[in-house]
């Protein structure tokens, strides 16, 4: 084709081919990408400095470029993190009591998986005062949960303690699962922030618990529910119960596990921290009742009635000197009765003989 020889008006001739439009609709492009690349750079300044954008703006970049298993974990510790939240705050608002829930839970399917065993538990040798708190709350734990039921249902109980410790969603000491939520409403184990160790405990059958504590830290399996993390009285139905995985029901209990992977043994790998605290009395959240100081599973005085005694108390009625607590790292040194009396002796001879009596006026 000859391209068509055309004279402006300043006689200057030029020649039109079809490359012409192409060459235009090129620059026009240009112009498009220059201007949605401005767009982009505003859009990104903007999103910098804005918070709740940029936070959107990361998660759709992320969702472009994320490896589809990460983001499938990620979903996964999203959703057990809500289960969590919920198993934490449904038990202020059970969804029934009394014989409903009896009936409730009786319907509730037990799960036909083989039941896991938990890999026993050996209280280190980290100091005498962590192992004697350790014992203390798992006693109190044990006598205030469970003290009625049987040798295997305060067993029961323990273990629930022990797997929650080595668990990532819980505390990783014996006193942190068991204290865990306690200046609140709504704590972990109801009797600490209900009041209950107010009560009185009775001798044998703190003895009893506290010998099931003993065995537990010192490697006992209660092997019959397995991995379970939570339990219930068979008189309540918590709204969490639906959501996880029904072991066995022992005696009034009803125990549960974590679904999924998160209740398998693999997921119990948290090592023991070693630092056991019991909070005060006065800490503890009592159900509404006014709040008096004193030591955990120490029967506490109310309305002028004079505290019982602690069953691991042998003292004589009429002994009521103070002793020394050892569970606060305090250690007894009493020196040698020979040791103190040369030192006493020596005070003295330092101090010269006594002054005589002045006379007395007419003798």
């Amino acid at each position: 084709m000859i391209p068509e020889l055309n004279i402006g008006r300043e006689g200057a001739a030029s020649a039109e081919g079809p490359w012409v439009d192409a060459s235009k609709a090129s620059s026009k492009s240009l112009k498009f990408v220059l201007s949605g690349l401005a767009l982009a750079a505003t859009a990104i300044l903007f999103a910098a400095s804005n918070d709740r954008l940029s936070r959107f703006v990361e998660g759709v970049l992320a969702g472009w470029t994320a490896d589809p298993a990460d983001a499938v974990r990620v979903a996964k510790k999203q959703a057990i993190a809500k289960l969590i939240t919920e198993t934490e705050t449904d038990a202020l608002l059970p969804a029934a009591e009394g014989a409903d829930a009896v009936a409730r839970n009786a319907l509730l399917p037990v799960s036909t998986l083989p039941v896991e065993a938990a890999r026993p538990f050996l209280m280190p040798t980290i100091s005498l005062a962590q192992a004697t708190n350790a014992q203390r709350c798992l006693t109190q734990a044990i006598y205030y949960e469970a003290a009625t039921e049987s040798d295997a249902g305060k067993a029961a109980v323990a273990q629930v303690i022990l797997n929650r410790m080595k668990h990532p969603a819980y505390p990783n000491t014996v006193c942190g699962v068991i204290y865990q939520g306690s200046a609140r409403p709504g704590c972990q184990f109801s009797f600490a922030c209900d009041g209950s160790m107010r009560r009185a405990p009775v001798p044998a059958l703190w003895r009893r618990s506290a010998e099931i504590a003993r065995s537990a830290l010192s490697g006992h399996v209660e092997v019959s529910v397995g991995m379970a993390t939570h339990y219930h009285a068979n008189y309540v139905l918590p709204r969490w119960a639906p959501k996880l995985t029904k072991i066995e029901q022992i005696g009034a209990h009803i125990f549960y596990r974590w679904p999924g992977s998160w209740g398998k043994p693999g997921a119990f790998s948290d090592a023991y921290a070693g630092a056991e605290f019991i909070p005060a009395f006065s800490q503890l959240y009592q159900g509404g009742a006014p709040t008096v100081d004193g030591l955990p599973a120490e029967a506490i005085a109310v309305d002028g009635v004079a505290p019982p005694r602690d069953p691991t108390d042998h003292r004589a009625d009429n002994d009521v000197g103070g002793r020394v607590d050892v569970t606060k790292g305090w250690v007894p040194s009493i020196p040698d009765p020979a040791q103190s009396k040369s030192r006493f002796d020596s005070l003295t001879n330092q101090q010269g003989a006594a002054a005589a009596p002045a006379p007395q006026p007419g003798s």
